[in-house]
């Protein structure tokens, strides 16, 4: 299998996904922000703390979305219009207390379907149920979490310290006192399966993870640093191992709260560990055989379907994998 490159990928990315227009040349025009919510067609993702309301519908999810007049007080943010010229704004706002469940923060994918009665309303977040979301919600989700998640932490100007006020259909932030405008920003983070010359994987486990989770290994770009370089020295610090030929397959947003994975593909010229216990508890290299019966046998859990981890793992071993976290 080639993965060398983007369409080696073994299957979509599942939170890169996105069937909107982001309709950036609106956003300025209050006018007709004005009128785009005032038109009935219109419809509203609320957003409480990354977490939205979903319907069970057959085999999937989908966002349970709002005519404007039902959607709760907060602040509005743009997410842009559909194929057929349909406005969706997300609302920053609280859903109901005594309303829809919650499913369990550790309910994810495949399990949380069964969770949900066919037609039921409730809570969950994109961990939960990204993958079984369509197109549009799926990138209305991830859009209305990551500009929620930004705003909450930037109400106040970083150089003066007032609070700043919103603009540009919640794409700018605006200082009064001092005029200057914020926008904004994700965290570049590479995320890299390393592999050797005996075609091995390497996986490894963070020491705050449960017995059992294993992933690739991954780390934030730091200033001036660039992405290959990043990928090089996030596998030396973590592991002690050395990494030539990296190779970019492809990125998908990670709004928690505001990252931007780079999926990477990395072949090791030194397979010793050193590990740095800080970040890292366990690494292991596994052959495709090894790596099943680990899995087979549940000694080894893996990424959830909706990480860019978990495709580079499959596509990696050649076919999907069974389980999540």
């Amino acid at each position: 299998m080639d993965i060398t490159t983007q369409e080696g990928l073994l299957g979509p990315l599942l939170l890169a996904r996105s069937a909107i227009d982001r309709s950036a040349a609106l956003r300025g025009d209050a006018e007709w922000l004005e009128r785009a919510w005032a038109d009935g067609a219109t419809r509203v993702v609320v957003v409480d703390d990354g977490r939205a309301l979903v319907r069970r519908h057959g085999d999937g999810v989908d966002l349970v979305l709002l005519p404007t007049d039902e959607a709760p007080q907060g602040e509005r943010y743009l997410l842009g219009l559909d194929a057929k010229g349909i406005a969706y704004f997300a609302v920053s706002g609280s859903l109901p207390a005594d309303g829809p469940a919650a499913l369990p923060g550790r309910i994810v994918s495949a399990v949380a379907l069964s969770a949900i009665e066919e037609g039921a309303d409730v809570v969950a977040g994109l961990r939960q149920v990204g993958s079984l979301l369509g197109d549009l919600d799926a990138g209305l989700l991830v859009y209305a979490v990551a500009l929620e998640a930004w705003h909450a932490t930037h109400a106040f100007c970083p150089r003066c310290g007032s609070r700043t006020e919103t603009r540009s259909g919640g794409h700018v932030r605006v200082c009064p006192e001092d005029g200057s405008q914020h926008f904004p920003r994700v965290d570049p983070a590479v995320i890299m399966l390393v592999h050797d010359e005996a075609d091995r994987c390497l996986l490894a486990r963070g020491p705050q993870w449960p017995q059992g989770r294993f992933s690739v290994l991954a780390g934030f770009v730091e200033p001036g640093e660039s992405l290959e370089h990043a990928v090089a020295r996030e596998v030396a610090e973590e592991v002690g191992v050395r990494v030539v030929e990296p190779r970019y397959l492809g990125s998908q947003p990670w709004p928690f709260p505001r990252s931007l994975m780079l999926g990477f593909f990395a072949r090791a010229v030194t397979t010793e560990f050193t590990v740095d216990q800080d970040e890292i508890s366990e690494a292991r290299w596994f052959s495709r055989a090894e790596l099943r019966a680990a899995l087979d046998s549940g000694e080894v859990l893996p990424p959830p379907e909706v990480s860019i981890a978990r495709r580079l793992i499959e596509t990696w071993y050649g076919e999907p994998l069974a389980g999540n976290w």
